[in-house]
């Protein structure tokens, strides 16, 4: 492990025109995984999926994202340290630039995994408007629907979220 960047600033496309630019604190950075801790989330709403708050102001979120991968990982808590569940984003693989800046694109599809283990995709309805609109290509867009079959095969097979995202609790990142 190597920590040459303390903090990163991953900028977050989604088309057509919008960004956002995402300071994290990196806590691990290998080859294969990068975390990132997101504290003191200012959301206002709230962030409801389902009909349940999963983050909040004050929240924290821990990010893995995983180079090469067409989605990014988040263990999301409440603002007491509760978590609420698994997300992935579906996203172009991140373009990881020297000084800590990171690039991806977001696909619309979002995966959540609740705290009893059910998966549900999120935001279908954004998706196929985006694809309509030729907000996303027809390549990411079936890079898109092959990543979130994947996870679900995974997810079926018990093989997702990857063990680092149990490993690498709210706790740990604080740490």
């Amino acid at each position: 492990m190597t920590l040459s960047t303390p903090r990163v600033h991953i900028h977050y496309r989604r088309p057509p025109d919008r960004e956002e630019v995402f300071t994290q604190r990196l806590v691990w950075d290998d080859p294969d995984v990068k975390i990132t801790l997101a504290e003191d989330l200012i959301l206002d709403p709230p962030i409801r999926i389902l009909d349940r708050v999963v983050l909040e102001r004050g929240s924290a979120a821990v990010w893995f994202t995983f180079p090469g991968l067409w989605h990014d990982i988040g263990r999301f808590h409440r603002a007491d340290g509760t978590l609420t569940g698994i997300y992935a984003n579906i996203l172009t693989p991140p373009i990881i630039l020297p000084g800590g800046v990171w690039e991806t694109t977001d696909l619309f599809l979002d995966v959540w995994v609740d705290l009893q283990g059910r998966l549900s995709v999120l935001d279908e309805d954004q998706f196929r408007a985006a694809v309509a609109r030729g907000w996303v290509t027809p390549g990411e867009e079936e890079m898109a629907r092959r990543e979130v079959s994947r996870i679900q095969r995974e997810h079926d097979a018990g093989r997702w979220p990857p063990p680092v995202v149990e490993e690498w609790t709210l706790k740990r990142a604080r740490g």
